[in-house]
């Protein structure tokens, strides 16, 4: 989990409770974009993965999923979810 995650599930416990701020709802649009942005690199990596496995590219399948677990901040070689 990034620490965006930890921030965007604080806000949008606040936006239960009561109406954001100014600051605290520009805050909130701030982490939906790079959550959004976040997620875009993954599924592209996922299809790069794929496209690598069907392509029988051992090496290039590697490099992707290194890029993967960097990107998910998972340790090396632990099982992607």
């Amino acid at each position: 989990m990034l620490p965006i995650h930890e921030r965007l599930a604080e806000l949008w416990t606040i936006r239960i409770r009561r109406q954001l701020t100014g600051d605290e709802q520009a805050d909130f649009e701030h982490c939906l974009a790079v959550n959004a942005m976040h997620i875009r690199q993954l599924a592209n990596l996922h299809n790069l993965s794929l496209a690598a496995s069907m392509a029988q590219d051992v090496e290039w399948q590697h490099e992707i999923c290194q890029r993967l677990e960097k990107l998910s901040g998972q340790p090396p070689g632990s099982p992607q979810p």
